[in-house]
């Protein structure tokens, strides 16, 4: 006699969810894009059908084929846990080892002190006089 209500879209589920946590427009139009990403990846399964094996899938595929930044993949990361927490109610736990980016070794810019001289020693005054 009576059916059960329609689930509403993913899409729906999740923009409440957004607004339900005050999340920023910039922020939910980046996590639908990771989220969508995520569903094309895996040939438009719906995210309740996977679980973590799919997301580390994922994101080693990200790291390794697509060459993303870090903060891109985590960004990605962090898209998916926030899909599986809040608006599916199925925490992912532990993801397993996903290949992750490798952040380049930042180097300060600094002059020895010979180059530091050589460079005042070309200047003319009165900016030898302040450096």
């Amino acid at each position: 006699m009576d059916s059960p209500a329609p689930q509403p879209r993913l899409r729906d589920q999740f923009e409440a969810v957004m607004r339900l946590h005050h999340y920023s427009i910039r922020t939910e139009r980046t996590y639908w894009y990771w989220i969508r990403f995520f569903i094309r990846f895996h040939r438009m399964r719906h995210p309740r059908e996977m679980g973590t094996l799919e997301v580390n899938a994922f994101l080693s595929w990200l790291a390794t084929h697509r060459q993303v930044a870090a903060a891109t993949q985590n960004l990605a990361l962090n898209a998916l846990v926030f899909l599986y927490a809040k608006v599916l109610l199925q925490p992912l736990g532990e993801i397993g080892e996903v290949v992750r980016v490798k952040r380049p070794a930042r180097l300060p810019p600094v002059l020895t002190h010979a180059e530091a001289t050589e460079i005042i020693g070309l200047l003319v005054q009165p900016h030898r006089l302040l450096a």
